[in-house]
């Protein structure tokens, strides 16, 4: 047994599971709250700006999963090589990020995230780094079932860490002093996670979300003519599904490079077509461009209107880590 279980309670060596290693699991999500809170039973984690990785080592095989199943080996090359140094068999749950400044930035991680064979300039100019927050399973046993805490013990044991694998630090108790720490620090937000609780392959309310800025990924479904000297296009057309539809959510003009502009305005021109796919569309407006809802966007906002319409969006950027039919309205239960 690896010396990192051996360091386990009985209470939690009694929850190990002998089993084989899986390939791609699930990863466990969180669910949006509006209100903070504290509580000695949960622990706080930042809200890292990147992509979601599941991070597998099977004796000397390594692969690197998107939340959607994707494989990310060749994107970052660095974290697969990284994870092929540590020792044994081993799933962990991660953010790969890159930093502007000292806070995480998934304009920048753009950058690399479409790059499936980034240049050493490239590595160098965008360096990664995976943030380990959570084991699924180590040397012939599944962790799922142990209490986050006991995870947490066996994770922060099970290896040397070193760059560009990072282990993510937590904060005990006080959920609402660090996320208004977290606010000032300019962060996304916080994760509060149930420290009770095991790990469960979908969306849970033992993981909630606190937001510092709201934010939402988006359908895009249609562009604008460019105004002036703008190349490309003008703005996107955002919308999320309900009940099988895509509705109309407002549109977002801002928070794009001239690169951008050119390359998406491109992709988009393949994916024309003559008839709107929103359900609710009901602006008079002849200049829209139509496209099949194949790309996502990240988007963040002030607010929902009560028309259903986002107040001041900005573009952060395109993600390749959900299918658009995934894309519902974000809000606090």
């Amino acid at each position: 047994m690896h010396h990192a279980l051996e360091a386990l309670s009985e209470q939690a060596r009694a929850k190990l599971k002998k089993a084989s290693q899986p390939g791609f699991v699930e990863p466990m999500k969180a669910t949006l709250v509006h209100e903070p809170f504290s509580d000695p039973h949960w622990i706080y984690e930042r809200k890292l700006d990147g992509e979601r990785c599941l991070l597998h080592k099977k004796g000397r095989t390594v692969t690197l999963y998107s939340r959607n199943e994707k494989r990310k080996n060749h994107v970052y090359p660095e974290i697969a090589e990284a994870m092929g140094r540590l020792d044994g068999s081993v799933i962990l749950d991660s953010e790969i990020v890159t930093f502007d400044g000292k806070v995480t930035s998934f304009k920048r991680l753009q950058k690399r995230i479409h790059q499936k064979a980034p240049s050493k300039a490239l590595l160098r100019e965008f360096p990664v780094y995976a943030y380990a927050f959570d084991i699924l399973y180590l040397d012939g046993y599944d962790l799922t079932d142990l209490p986050l805490r006991e995870r947490k013990r066996v994770l922060r044991r099970a290896f040397v860490w070193a760059s560009p694998l990072r282990l993510l630090p937590h904060r005990n108790e006080q959920g609402e002093a660090y996320l208004e720490e977290a606010s000032k620090k300019g962060w996304e937000g916080l994760i509060a996670k149930d420290a009770r609780s095991g790990y469960v392959h979908k969306r849970s309310r033992s993981w909630v979300k606190f937001k510092c800025e709201n934010r939402q990924e988006m359908v895009i479904a249609g562009y604008t003519e460019p105004e002036g000297e703008r190349v490309g296009f003008g703005a996107l057309l955002l919308g999320y599904y309900e009940d099988g539809e895509l509705r109309y959510a407002g549109r977002v003009g801002t928070g794009f490079d001239d690169a951008f502009l050119a390359s998406f305005h491109r992709k988009m021109q393949r994916q024309e077509r003559k008839t709107s796919p929103y359900a609710n569309y009901a602006e008079e407006d002849d200049a829209i461009h139509w496209i099949t809802p194949t790309f996502v966007g990240e988007v963040g906002f002030t607010e929902w209107t009560q028309d259903g319409r986002l107040r001041h969006p900005r573009f952060l950027g395109l993600r390749d880590d959900k299918a658009p039919k995934e894309v519902r309205r974000e809000s606090a239960p």
